[in-house]
């Protein structure tokens, strides 16, 4: 067997992790290719060694003296190294790395801040094999443009491109434990850019699919994946098992352990991936997998995402008007801005979208477009939505989920704004007031979880 392993920010934040991290990998000789981020926090109020490196990045941007700044994220790196054992020159080795980043041309901000925030994981990768060497073991650092992942030009947002599955299927061939770096892989021309948010859970996926592994185990800081947020609801029920479209779904909808895109590569080659605890490795975790059998549970998952504005649009026999909705979202696109959901009546229709993408002027604009060039009798927008979701397989198969959902939640005296199922009834979402997420999760999770099931 030949397994994937990626280990989060919070399980390589200091020393004892490290070697927590060292046990689980020497422990199965089948993990050869480790995915690392760059060091989370130690603390609640501790920061992440990215934030540190966006600090740094803005006082370059701004002119402002980095020295200061420099020596904070140098420090990470050195506090580890010296619990590790690890003399200087490793410490020595990335304080010259950020230095020549420093270094790099300012003029493309997009482009530098890609530079000093991957230094995060590439440097954390180089620190972790250094480590791996001193205990005698065979490991080495994997560059990731000489590994051949290669990317899209799109900073802060890079796209595999096709022919980095084949170059990373080489990695078969070398020995021993590879470490490689999350977060950025390099374009055709050579520069560095990163992933999305979540982009170590990217890269590991990637790779998993690249060298055609059996497995691809992800590693944080909690036993499993949950049937709703443990902050919300007290103990939930642990998902076992669970399939690519469950966990897509709930990743988008707010569920923290992964980037709703970052199993995208290794569903599509068909690898499953278990989500383990760093802190408790023997614990069996959550399997995701392509297919499942159905639990007794239609339902595996409750999800809640905040930040969401509807734009309201009424007119007078909207329905009979041939291409009303492709011209209101053109307008939309204008504007360069996507949308969620269009639930639509006869007389009127809403588009929700994520309320970050709109400022004052665009908005203006959509309502002013909207009313003149559509000839509306009324539009609006209103703010502080929350979509809140309920996922699972097996509700396509059951009759009544829509209704206990909204009675549900009509029990708890809140007020129901869209209700919207997706094409393949694997979701359903309901939006609702941001200010009721909470008391809505709480009586959705006691409808369909109460007698605790053990969800397969």
């Amino acid at each position: 067997m030949l397994k994937v392993a990626k280990f989060g920010g919070t399980s390589l934040a200091n020393a004892e992790q490290m070697k927590k991290v060292t046990g689980i990998v020497t422990s199965d000789t089948d993990r050869k290719v480790i995915v690392v981020s760059a060091p989370g926090k130690r603390s609640g109020e501790d920061t992440k060694v990215t934030d540190l490196l966006i600090e740094l990045g803005e006082a370059a941007l701004s002119k402002k003296d980095t020295e200061t700044a420099l020596q904070h994220v140098v420090s990470r790196y050195r506090e580890i190294a010296e619990e590790l054992g690890l003399g200087e020159e490793i410490t020595n080795t990335i304080e010259d790395d950020l230095r020549s980043r420093l270094a790099f041309d300012t003029s493309h901000s997009a482009q530098f801040m890609d530079q000093l925030k991957a230094s995060g994981e590439d440097n954390n990768a180089k620190l972790f094999a250094r480590y791996l060497q001193s205990m005698g073991y065979d490991a080495e650092y994997v560059n990731p443009e000489e590994a051949g992942l290669f990317v899209s030009d799109t900073p802060g947002n890079a796209q595999v491109l096709p022919e980095s599955y084949e170059n990373l299927y080489q990695l078969r061939n070398r020995r021993g434990i590879l470490v490689f770096p999350g977060f950025f892989g390099y374009s055709k021309e050579g520069r560095l850019v990163t992933f999305p948010r979540g982009g170590s859970d990217i890269t590991g996926s990637i790779l998993a699919a690249g060298i055609k592994a059996d497995l691809y185990e992800n590693f944080t800081d909690v036993d499993s994946v949950f049937a709703a947020n443990p902050t919300v609801v007290s103990d939930p029920v642990a998902i076992k098992r669970m399939t690519y479209r469950e966990m897509r779904e709930l990743s988008y909808a707010g569920f923290g352990v992964f980037h709703d895109e970052a199993l995208i590569p290794a569903f599509q080659s068909n690898i499953p991936v278990c989500v383990k605890n760093t802190n408790n490795p023997e614990s069996n975790g959550t399997m995701i997998i392509n297919e499942r059998e159905y639990a007794l549970n239609p339902v595996i998952g409750i999800a809640a995402k905040k930040g969401f504005s509807t734009i309201y649009v009424r007119k007078y026999l909207m329905n009979r008007e041939i291409g009303f909705g492709r011209r209101l979202l053109e307008i939309i696109e204008d504007e360069g801005i996507s949308y969620e959901h269009m639930p639509s009546g006869i007389d009127d229709t809403s588009v929700i979208l994520e309320e970050d993408q709109l400022t004052p002027e665009k908005e203006e604009n959509i309502l002013r477009r909207v009313r003149d060039e559509l000839q509306v009798d009324d539009a609006y927008i209103e703010k502080d939505h929350a979509m809140i979701m309920l996922v699972g397989e097996g509700m396509h198969e059951t009759v009544g989920i829509a209704a206990r959902a909204t009675k549900a939640m009509s029990d708890q005296g809140i007020n129901i704004d869209m209700i919207n199922q997706g094409s393949s009834e694997v979701s359903l979402s309901f939006g609702i007031h941001e200010d009721d997420v909470e008391v809505a999760i709480r009586g959705l999770y006691e409808e369909f979880f109460s007698s605790k099931e053990v969800l397969q």
